[in-house]
């Protein structure tokens, strides 16, 4: 299945289905990334961890395994991007792979930020033009109620998660109902050929929940 990218045709199916039934809306991407785990023992037949996962840190907590980066449509929240990384690569380097051609802004949560002045987009004639909307890191934020902006910052940063939630819910689907939140097979192609399938899946669950089923059938 991996050799012949099966998971990828059927993700670029049902998109294709969610676009040619005016499900899939453009102008707006959402970007965001999870860790999957991978089994840290060596107790295999090898005697070895996976060498394509790795170990990161997030908050106080260590994990091993990879990345999987997905780019969202910011109007209904389908999955139209699936990208697979060791989990110790930052966000922000798979960022450019998930804007689309017709994008004009993109949103992402604070460990985004800067995300526009490196070399892939500051080069790039269409990515050059992104308004990048991150949230601001809570740290950055003016607490001091005598200043005067402070409710419209706080409006603007609400605004921006509200638009941003939308990314989480595939990845809910994916780890929580689907319950893949680990790993299954070694190697980054193979589980990213799974997830391409699962977010296919979560994509068309989103549709049955919106009951667009009718115009999904008739794209």
């Amino acid at each position: 299945m991996e050799s012949h990218l099966l998971g990828e045709k059927i993700f670029h199916d049902v998109t294709r289905r969610l676009e040619s039934a005016g499900l899939m809306m453009h102008g707006g991407t959402i970007v965001d990334a999870t860790i999957i785990a991978a089994p840290s023992s060596t107790k295999n037949q090898t005697g070895e961890r996976d060498p394509e996962m790795h170990q990161t840190k997030k908050g106080n907590q260590w994990y091993f395994g990879m990345k999987v980066h997905t780019g969202v449509c910011a109007g209904r929240g389908y999955v139209h991007t699936v990208t697979g990384t060791a989990a110790n690569v930052h966000d922000i380097n798979e960022t450019h792979k998930l804007i689309r051609p017709d994008d004009e802004v993109a949103y992402g949560d604070s460990g985004y930020n800067g995300v526009e002045s490196r070399k892939e987009f500051t080069e790039d004639p269409h990515l050059s033009t992104i308004e990048f909307r991150s949230n601001v890191r809570p740290s950055k934020i003016k607490t001091n109620k005598n200043y005067p902006g402070i409710q419209w910052d706080r409006a603007i940063e609400q605004r921006k998660s509200s638009v941003r939630s939308k990314v989480e819910h595939p990845f809910l689907i994916v780890k929580r109902f689907f319950g893949y939140a680990k790993v299954v097979y070694r190697g980054i192609s193979k589980n990213l050929n799974r997830f391409n399938i699962l977010f296919a899946s979560a994509n068309l669950l989103n549709c049955i929940r919106a009951k667009r089923t009718k115009e999904f059938c008739m794209g």
